[in-house]
């Protein structure tokens, strides 16, 4: 179970970068670097606490749908993030 967590947690980090490809080439190394800073910040989460998890790929998909917005990019876009992240 811990180790599906964490590797659906790479996954959704993966998507989160295959989307910032999509955004305006001047931004992606920002949103880059953001993802990888929260990606890290959040490692310590423990990967037995299930709803912790399921809370932060809910906030990936959220800020990534919004960020998508901003740049006017189409929602789905982020369809494989959507399935990874509300995958159980």
């Amino acid at each position: 179970m811990v180790v599906e967590k964490m590797q659906k947690a790479l996954r959704a980090y993966a998507e989160v970068l295959r989307l910032i490809r999509r955004l305006p080439k001047d931004t992606r190394s920002y949103y880059a670097k953001y993802a990888r800073e929260n990606f890290v910040n959040y490692r310590e989460v423990d990967a037995a606490d299930s709803a912790a998890i399921d809370e932060l790929l809910n906030r990936t998909y959220a800020h990534s749908i919004w960020v998508l917005h901003k740049y006017s990019v189409k929602e789905g876009a982020a369809e494989k993030l959507k399935n990874v992240c509300s995958a159980q």
